[in-house]
């Protein structure tokens, strides 16, 4: 009932309203404001190629503020360490369990401490690596092999983990990809335009999976 509720009144104040995406602040010393111009630009890029209308004003919110459920979208990043407190476990699974959906994307050096706070969220389920017929890979833009490589890193394959209940994918954890350095405006990092490009429709397939799934 409180997923139904949660999804209708979304639904009827983002037909009245611009949608809005979110970057969270969350505790251990991480910087967690990295990529600052990636949710921007991506808000743009799906404004201007999959219809949406997103505010380009991309919001901060602590993972145990109520105001995490004014998101459909909300993003993660960062290099180094995590902390999520029992406080804000609690009200991210309820967040999530209730239509939200988290996006972490490992800008390098996150993933051995953000992979211990995703067990605190759902102690009984595990990270699945996505196969690459996911929806997520098809919802705007083809990915038939999965998830882009946008940064080398440690030269591993990008490998795209998620938390699914009840069939459907609450939680999306990118690795060894980057895809919030691409989404940055291109002087940034100098990445190609055909890699950025990847990088976006990546993106917008991620939007358009947590606002309509």
């Amino acid at each position: 009932m409180r997923n139904f509720i949660f999804i209708l009144l979304f639904s009827f104040t983002t037909t009245l309203t611009a949608q809005q995406i979110a970057v969270l602040q969350y505790g251990g010393g991480g910087d967690w404001y990295s990529n600052p111009t990636a949710l921007p630009n991506l808000a743009t890029f799906c404004n201007q190629e999959i219809n949406t209308a997103i505010d380009a004003t991309v919001a901060s919110v602590t993972p145990s503020s109520v105001d995490l459920f004014d998101y459909p979208y909300v993003h993660m990043t960062g290099h180094g360490n995590v902390f999520f407190s029992s406080e804000d476990v609690e009200n991210m699974r309820n967040y999530l369990l209730s239509g939200g959906f988290l996006h972490i994307d490992d800008n390098y050096g996150m993933d051995t401490y953000v992979r211990k706070e995703i067990d605190k969220l759902f102690p009984d389920q595990e990270l699945i690596e996505l196969p690459g017929n996911h929806a997520i890979f098809s919802y705007a833009f083809p990915f038939p092999n999965g998830l882009p490589k946008i940064h080398e890193h440690d030269n591993q394959r990008p490998q795209a983990f998620g938390i699914t209940i009840e069939g459907r994918l609450v939680l999306l954890y990118t690795f060894e990809s980057d895809l919030g350095d691409g989404w940055e405006s291109p002087e940034i990092h100098n990445d190609p335009p055909e890699v950025r490009r990847k990088a976006l429709q990546m993106g917008a397939n991620i939007i358009k999976y947590a606002f309509e799934y």
